[in-house]
């Protein structure tokens, strides 16, 4: 039995574009990452909808409203990693 395959979609809300960063069976790490990013302040959501014959090349796929961007992940993580390495600084550490 084959087990079902889901898109990995992140999208950045605030410029309203997208990208299908690929296909897993299983999503966890891909939506903790982006429930990361969202608890950080950043604007972002994902959804991780099932591979369809429909939807089966993620080249046919389209939100309404957005644009795709290549290389969102990258950017958005990247973000992220930024924003972390700055809250660590934020921290006073007395002796």
């Amino acid at each position: 039995m084959n087990p079902i395959k889901f898109w990995q979609i992140i999208k950045d809300d605030s410029k309203k574009t997208f990208e299908v960063c690929g296909q897993a069976s299983n999503t966890n790490a891909f939506t903790n990452k982006t429930y990361a990013m969202q608890k950080a302040g950043m604007n972002v959501s994902c959804v991780t909808p099932p591979i369809t014959n429909k939807n089966s090349s993620k080249d046919l796929i389209k939100l309404t409203g957005y644009t795709k961007e290549d290389g969102l992940y990258e950017r958005l993580l990247k973000e992220y990693r930024d924003w972390t390495i700055n809250s660590i600084g934020e921290f006073d550490i007395e002796e």
